[in-house]
Protein backbone atom coordinates (compact mmCIF):
# COMPACT_ATOMS: atom_id res chain seq x y z
CA UNK A 1 0.00 0.00 0.00
CA UNK A 2 1.22 3.27 -0.74
CA UNK A 3 2.14 6.03 1.71
CA UNK A 4 0.41 9.29 1.94
CA UNK A 5 1.12 12.43 3.68
CA UNK A 6 -1.40 13.23 6.46
CA UNK A 7 -3.01 16.57 6.08
CA UNK A 8 -5.51 16.42 8.91
CA UNK A 9 -4.80 17.28 12.57
CA UNK A 10 -7.51 15.51 15.76
CA UNK A 11 -7.23 15.93 19.59
CA UNK A 12 -5.01 13.00 21.77
CA UNK A 13 -7.36 13.44 24.20
CA UNK A 14 -8.99 9.66 23.44
CA UNK A 15 -5.63 8.16 23.02
CA UNK A 16 -4.30 9.67 26.53
CA UNK A 17 -7.91 7.63 27.92
CA UNK A 18 -5.89 4.75 26.50
CA UNK A 19 -2.88 5.30 27.62
CA UNK A 20 -3.81 6.02 31.50
CA UNK A 21 -5.98 2.69 31.79
CA UNK A 22 -3.68 -0.25 33.20
CA UNK A 23 -3.95 -3.96 32.28
CA UNK A 24 -4.07 -6.90 34.50
CA UNK A 25 -1.01 -7.52 35.77
CA UNK A 26 0.57 -10.47 37.80
CA UNK A 27 3.38 -9.88 40.40
CA UNK A 28 5.88 -9.34 37.63
CA UNK A 29 5.50 -5.54 38.12
CA UNK A 30 9.54 -4.46 38.06
CA UNK A 31 10.03 -2.54 35.55
CA UNK A 32 12.64 -2.49 32.59
CA UNK A 33 15.15 -0.47 34.07
CA UNK A 34 15.92 3.03 31.33
CA UNK A 35 19.32 1.58 30.96
CA UNK A 36 20.13 -0.76 28.74
CA UNK A 37 23.28 -2.16 30.56
CA UNK A 38 21.10 -3.50 33.14
CA UNK A 39 19.17 -5.40 31.41
CA UNK A 40 20.84 -8.66 31.91
CA UNK A 41 21.20 -8.52 35.50
CA UNK A 42 17.21 -6.93 35.47
CA UNK A 43 16.27 -10.29 33.19
CA UNK A 44 18.55 -12.46 35.50
CA UNK A 45 16.34 -11.43 38.90
CA UNK A 46 13.49 -11.48 37.44
CA UNK A 47 12.91 -14.85 35.07
CA UNK A 48 14.46 -17.39 37.53
CA UNK A 49 15.23 -20.68 36.84
CA UNK A 50 12.78 -23.79 37.55
CA UNK A 51 14.02 -24.65 40.90
CA UNK A 52 13.23 -21.36 42.38
CA UNK A 53 9.96 -20.47 40.34
CA UNK A 54 7.55 -23.88 41.26
CA UNK A 55 5.71 -21.80 43.40
CA UNK A 56 4.33 -19.18 39.96
CA UNK A 57 4.55 -21.26 37.40
CA UNK A 58 1.60 -22.70 35.38
CA UNK A 59 1.01 -26.36 37.17
CA UNK A 60 0.57 -28.01 33.44
CA UNK A 61 4.26 -26.09 32.86
CA UNK A 62 6.02 -27.04 36.10
CA UNK A 63 4.75 -31.17 35.46
CA UNK A 64 6.02 -30.86 31.37
CA UNK A 65 9.31 -29.06 32.10
CA UNK A 66 10.39 -31.59 35.46
CA UNK A 67 9.67 -34.52 32.94
CA UNK A 68 11.42 -32.96 29.73
CA UNK A 69 13.41 -34.86 26.92
CA UNK A 70 15.69 -34.22 24.21
CA UNK A 71 15.43 -35.32 20.75
CA UNK A 72 18.24 -34.69 18.25
CA UNK A 73 17.94 -33.72 14.61
CA UNK A 74 21.09 -34.18 12.56
CA UNK A 75 21.18 -33.70 8.73
CA UNK A 76 24.64 -36.37 8.88
CA UNK A 77 22.03 -39.37 10.42
CA UNK A 78 24.05 -39.15 13.37
CA UNK A 79 20.63 -38.07 15.72
CA UNK A 80 17.54 -39.50 16.38
CA UNK A 81 16.08 -37.87 13.29
CA UNK A 82 17.23 -36.59 9.69
CA UNK A 83 14.47 -33.88 9.37
CA UNK A 84 12.78 -31.57 12.04
CA UNK A 85 9.42 -32.27 10.43
CA UNK A 86 10.21 -36.23 11.42
CA UNK A 87 10.92 -34.97 15.17
CA UNK A 88 7.77 -32.75 15.47
CA UNK A 89 5.69 -35.49 13.86
CA UNK A 90 7.47 -38.21 17.06
CA UNK A 91 5.90 -36.39 19.42
CA UNK A 92 2.47 -37.18 20.47
CA UNK A 93 -0.38 -35.54 20.67
CA UNK A 94 -1.78 -34.10 23.79
CA UNK A 95 1.70 -34.67 25.18
CA UNK A 96 2.13 -33.70 28.63
CA UNK A 97 6.29 -33.17 28.45
CA UNK A 98 8.89 -30.57 27.38
CA UNK A 99 10.34 -32.05 24.82
CA UNK A 100 13.55 -30.11 23.23
CA UNK A 101 14.29 -30.62 19.63
CA UNK A 102 18.05 -30.23 19.20
CA UNK A 103 18.40 -29.19 15.37
CA UNK A 104 22.11 -29.69 14.21
CA UNK A 105 23.98 -26.65 11.96
CA UNK A 106 22.71 -27.25 8.24
CA UNK A 107 19.73 -25.98 6.31
CA UNK A 108 16.40 -26.96 6.56
CA UNK A 109 14.00 -26.56 3.81
CA UNK A 110 11.28 -27.51 5.31
CA UNK A 111 7.66 -25.97 5.55
CA UNK A 112 6.99 -26.86 9.36
CA UNK A 113 3.73 -26.87 11.57
CA UNK A 114 3.41 -27.82 15.47
CA UNK A 115 -0.25 -28.39 15.76
CA UNK A 116 -2.19 -26.84 18.77
CA UNK A 117 -2.03 -30.91 19.88
CA UNK A 118 1.54 -30.65 20.76
CA UNK A 119 2.01 -27.98 23.37
CA UNK A 120 5.46 -28.04 24.71
CA UNK A 121 7.88 -28.01 22.40
CA UNK A 122 11.36 -26.55 21.94
CA UNK A 123 13.47 -25.76 19.00
CA UNK A 124 16.84 -25.20 20.12
CA UNK A 125 20.24 -24.96 18.31
CA UNK A 126 23.74 -24.29 18.97
CA UNK A 127 24.44 -20.27 19.07
CA UNK A 128 27.62 -20.63 17.25
CA UNK A 129 26.06 -22.66 14.47
CA UNK A 130 22.51 -21.53 14.24
CA UNK A 131 20.21 -23.63 12.04
CA UNK A 132 18.14 -22.37 9.14
CA UNK A 133 14.91 -23.26 8.75
CA UNK A 134 13.83 -22.43 5.17
CA UNK A 135 11.19 -22.15 2.61
CA UNK A 136 10.14 -20.69 0.19
CA UNK A 137 6.33 -20.11 0.39
CA UNK A 138 4.04 -17.29 -0.57
CA UNK A 139 0.71 -15.88 -0.60
CA UNK A 140 -0.44 -16.89 -3.72
CA UNK A 141 0.08 -20.57 -3.07
CA UNK A 142 -1.08 -21.03 0.70
CA UNK A 143 -2.63 -17.51 1.85
CA UNK A 144 -0.51 -15.37 3.96
CA UNK A 145 -0.68 -16.48 7.18
CA UNK A 146 0.02 -20.11 5.97
CA UNK A 147 2.44 -19.21 3.80
CA UNK A 148 5.43 -19.54 6.64
CA UNK A 149 8.31 -21.54 7.15
CA UNK A 150 7.27 -22.28 10.92
CA UNK A 151 4.15 -21.90 12.19
CA UNK A 152 3.14 -22.51 15.57
CA UNK A 153 -0.07 -22.93 16.61
CA UNK A 154 0.62 -24.82 19.88
CA UNK A 155 1.02 -23.27 23.40
CA UNK A 156 4.49 -22.96 25.42
CA UNK A 157 6.52 -22.77 22.88
CA UNK A 158 10.66 -21.99 22.93
CA UNK A 159 12.51 -21.26 20.12
CA UNK A 160 16.33 -20.36 20.96
CA UNK A 161 19.33 -19.62 18.74
CA UNK A 162 16.92 -20.70 15.62
CA UNK A 163 17.29 -18.91 12.60
CA UNK A 164 13.86 -18.68 10.55
CA UNK A 165 13.69 -17.28 6.59
CA UNK A 166 11.48 -17.08 3.98
CA UNK A 167 13.47 -17.62 0.84
CA UNK A 168 10.90 -16.66 -1.54
CA UNK A 169 11.85 -13.41 -3.99
CA UNK A 170 11.61 -9.77 -2.43
CA UNK A 171 7.84 -8.12 -3.40
CA UNK A 172 8.51 -6.06 -6.53
CA UNK A 173 4.80 -4.72 -6.14
CA UNK A 174 4.34 -6.02 -9.58
CA UNK A 175 3.61 -9.63 -8.78
CA UNK A 176 0.60 -10.48 -6.67
CA UNK A 177 0.55 -12.79 -3.80
CA UNK A 178 4.04 -11.99 -3.16
CA UNK A 179 3.53 -12.03 0.31
CA UNK A 180 6.45 -14.56 2.43
CA UNK A 181 5.84 -15.20 6.40
CA UNK A 182 9.37 -16.60 7.93
CA UNK A 183 7.04 -16.88 11.11
CA UNK A 184 3.56 -17.77 12.18
CA UNK A 185 2.98 -17.53 16.16
CA UNK A 186 -0.82 -18.50 17.59
CA UNK A 187 0.33 -20.35 20.20
CA UNK A 188 0.02 -18.85 23.64
CA UNK A 189 2.70 -18.39 26.22
CA UNK A 190 5.44 -18.44 23.15
CA UNK A 191 9.14 -17.22 24.05
CA UNK A 192 12.09 -16.90 21.28
CA UNK A 193 15.76 -16.18 22.63
CA UNK A 194 18.67 -15.26 20.26
CA UNK A 195 16.53 -15.71 16.48
CA UNK A 196 16.88 -13.94 13.88
CA UNK A 197 13.85 -14.03 11.65
CA UNK A 198 14.53 -12.96 8.31
CA UNK A 199 11.88 -11.99 5.32
CA UNK A 200 10.70 -9.47 3.14
CA UNK A 201 7.30 -8.30 3.55
CA UNK A 202 5.24 -9.95 6.35
CA UNK A 203 8.32 -11.52 7.84
CA UNK A 204 6.52 -12.35 11.53
CA UNK A 205 2.97 -12.89 11.84
CA UNK A 206 2.66 -12.67 15.83
CA UNK A 207 -0.77 -13.76 15.56
CA UNK A 208 -2.60 -13.72 18.93
CA UNK A 209 -2.13 -14.68 22.42
CA UNK A 210 0.98 -13.63 24.82
CA UNK A 211 4.77 -14.08 23.54
CA UNK A 212 8.26 -12.56 24.32
CA UNK A 213 11.19 -11.81 21.81
CA UNK A 214 14.68 -11.53 23.78
CA UNK A 215 18.02 -10.23 21.96
CA UNK A 216 16.43 -11.40 18.45
CA UNK A 217 16.52 -9.70 14.57
CA UNK A 218 13.57 -9.27 12.63
CA UNK A 219 14.41 -8.11 9.46
CA UNK A 220 12.10 -6.97 6.45
CA UNK A 221 10.44 -4.79 4.12
CA UNK A 222 6.56 -3.78 4.86
CA UNK A 223 4.50 -4.87 7.64
CA UNK A 224 7.16 -7.46 8.58
CA UNK A 225 5.59 -7.49 11.99
CA UNK A 226 1.68 -8.16 11.89
CA UNK A 227 -1.29 -9.53 13.53
CA UNK A 228 -3.25 -9.57 17.21
CA UNK A 229 -0.83 -10.52 19.31
CA UNK A 230 -0.19 -9.17 23.33
CA UNK A 231 3.53 -9.36 22.73
CA UNK A 232 6.83 -7.75 24.58
CA UNK A 233 9.62 -7.73 22.44
CA UNK A 234 13.07 -6.65 24.21
CA UNK A 235 16.64 -6.12 23.23
CA UNK A 236 16.03 -6.89 19.51
CA UNK A 237 17.04 -5.38 16.34
CA UNK A 238 14.54 -4.05 13.89
CA UNK A 239 16.48 -4.22 10.56
CA UNK A 240 14.81 -1.95 7.66
CA UNK A 241 15.38 -3.58 3.81
CA UNK A 242 14.46 0.09 2.77
CA UNK A 243 15.18 1.37 -0.57
CA UNK A 244 13.21 4.53 -2.17
CA UNK A 245 9.72 3.69 -1.60
CA UNK A 246 8.21 3.09 1.78
CA UNK A 247 8.89 0.58 4.08
CA UNK A 248 6.34 0.07 7.46
CA UNK A 249 7.59 -1.96 10.33
CA UNK A 250 4.33 -2.97 12.36
CA UNK A 251 1.00 -3.72 11.35
CA UNK A 252 -1.43 -3.93 14.44
CA UNK A 253 -4.62 -5.93 13.72
CA UNK A 254 -6.68 -5.09 16.93
CA UNK A 255 -9.99 -4.12 15.76
CA UNK A 256 -12.09 -2.49 18.56
CA UNK A 257 -10.87 -1.17 22.41
CA UNK A 258 -12.18 -4.54 24.01
CA UNK A 259 -9.49 -6.59 22.73
CA UNK A 260 -6.59 -7.15 24.68
CA UNK A 261 -3.87 -6.87 22.48
CA UNK A 262 -0.66 -4.71 22.55
CA UNK A 263 2.75 -4.89 21.22
CA UNK A 264 5.76 -3.06 23.50
CA UNK A 265 9.07 -2.77 21.63
CA UNK A 266 11.78 -1.91 25.00
CA UNK A 267 15.51 -1.33 24.05
CA UNK A 268 15.18 -2.10 20.43
CA UNK A 269 17.82 -0.99 17.70
CA UNK A 270 15.87 0.05 14.40
CA UNK A 271 18.57 -0.07 11.68
CA UNK A 272 18.40 -0.48 8.00
CA UNK A 273 18.28 1.12 5.07
CA UNK A 274 16.30 3.67 3.26
CA UNK A 275 14.50 7.06 4.65
CA UNK A 276 10.86 6.42 4.11
CA UNK A 277 9.84 3.31 7.15
CA UNK A 278 6.77 4.03 8.81
CA UNK A 279 7.44 2.63 12.79
CA UNK A 280 3.97 1.78 12.13
CA UNK A 281 0.24 2.03 10.50
CA UNK A 282 -3.22 1.65 11.12
CA UNK A 283 -3.54 -1.95 9.67
CA UNK A 284 -6.74 -2.42 11.32
CA UNK A 285 -9.60 0.30 13.23
CA UNK A 286 -7.72 0.31 16.81
CA UNK A 287 -3.50 -0.60 16.45
CA UNK A 288 -2.12 -0.42 19.92
CA UNK A 289 1.88 -0.39 19.76
CA UNK A 290 4.59 1.43 21.93
CA UNK A 291 7.99 2.32 21.66
CA UNK A 292 10.25 2.51 24.69
CA UNK A 293 13.84 3.54 25.26
CA UNK A 294 14.46 2.17 21.68
CA UNK A 295 17.23 3.18 19.10
CA UNK A 296 15.96 4.58 16.03
CA UNK A 297 18.42 5.37 13.08
CA UNK A 298 17.53 7.48 10.54
CA UNK A 299 15.52 5.31 8.26
CA UNK A 300 12.19 6.74 10.50
CA UNK A 301 10.50 9.24 8.94
CA UNK A 302 9.42 12.40 11.04
CA UNK A 303 5.52 11.11 10.45
CA UNK A 304 6.67 8.30 12.44
CA UNK A 305 3.25 6.75 11.99
CA UNK A 306 0.71 6.42 9.67
CA UNK A 307 -3.31 5.78 9.85
CA UNK A 308 -2.94 3.43 6.10
CA UNK A 309 -5.08 5.77 4.11
CA UNK A 310 -8.41 5.68 6.55
CA UNK A 311 -8.70 8.77 8.44
CA UNK A 312 -11.08 7.43 10.78
CA UNK A 313 -8.18 5.04 12.35
CA UNK A 314 -6.30 7.96 13.75
CA UNK A 315 -9.07 8.52 16.38
CA UNK A 316 -8.67 5.32 17.91
CA UNK A 317 -5.16 4.25 16.80
CA UNK A 318 -2.78 4.24 20.09
CA UNK A 319 0.38 4.46 18.77
CA UNK A 320 2.91 5.79 22.26
CA UNK A 321 6.80 6.83 22.28
CA UNK A 322 8.69 6.91 25.54
CA UNK A 323 12.47 7.96 25.64
CA UNK A 324 13.86 6.78 22.78
CA UNK A 325 16.78 8.39 21.28
CA UNK A 326 18.79 8.59 17.90
CA UNK A 327 17.81 10.45 14.51
CA UNK A 328 14.44 8.43 13.81
CA UNK A 329 12.79 9.51 17.73
CA UNK A 330 12.57 12.81 17.45
CA UNK A 331 8.84 13.94 18.64
CA UNK A 332 8.84 17.14 16.41
CA UNK A 333 7.14 16.70 13.08
CA UNK A 334 5.12 13.16 14.13
CA UNK A 335 1.65 12.54 13.25
CA UNK A 336 -0.78 14.64 15.30
CA UNK A 337 -2.28 11.31 16.42
CA UNK A 338 0.62 9.93 18.50
CA UNK A 339 1.35 9.98 21.50
CA UNK A 340 4.45 10.54 23.80
CA UNK A 341 4.00 9.29 26.95
CA UNK A 342 4.82 9.50 30.35
CA UNK A 343 5.99 7.43 33.72
CA UNK A 344 3.17 6.89 34.63
CA UNK A 345 1.21 5.88 31.31
CA UNK A 346 4.05 3.60 29.70
CA UNK A 347 4.41 1.13 32.99
CA UNK A 348 2.24 -1.22 32.19
CA UNK A 349 3.90 -2.07 28.90
CA UNK A 350 7.35 -2.28 30.18
CA UNK A 351 7.44 -5.03 32.72
CA UNK A 352 6.75 -8.69 32.35
CA UNK A 353 3.65 -8.34 33.91
CA UNK A 354 1.77 -6.97 30.38
CA UNK A 355 2.53 -10.69 29.39
CA UNK A 356 2.13 -12.49 32.60
CA UNK A 357 5.15 -13.53 32.74
CA UNK A 358 5.60 -14.92 36.38
CA UNK A 359 3.12 -18.11 35.18
CA UNK A 360 5.48 -19.01 32.14
CA UNK A 361 8.62 -17.39 31.30
CA UNK A 362 11.71 -19.38 32.13
CA UNK A 363 15.54 -18.47 31.31
CA UNK A 364 16.93 -19.91 27.72
CA UNK A 365 17.23 -23.39 27.88
CA UNK A 366 20.70 -25.48 27.81
CA UNK A 367 20.09 -29.02 26.84
CA UNK A 368 22.32 -31.33 27.84
CA UNK A 369 23.26 -33.54 24.91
Amino acid sequence: MASKTIIFTIEVACAIAFFTSHVVLSDDTVPIPAEKAQLNTWFTNNVKPLKERKATLDPALLTAEEGSKVVKVMQDGSGDFKTITDAINSIPNENTKRVIVYIGAGNYNEKIKIERTKPFVTLYGVPEHMPNLTFGGTAQKYGTVDSATLIVESDYFVAANIMISNSAPRPDGKRPGAQAVALRISGDKATFYNCKLLGFQDTVCDDRNKHFFKDCLIQGTVDFIFGSGKSLYLNTELRVLGDSGMTVIVAQARKSEEEDYVYSFVHCDITGTGTGTYLGRAWMSHPKVIFAYTSMSSVIIPEGWGDNRHPEYAKTAQFGEYQNKGPGADPKGRASFTKQLTAEQVKPFISLAMIEGSKWLLPPPHPAV
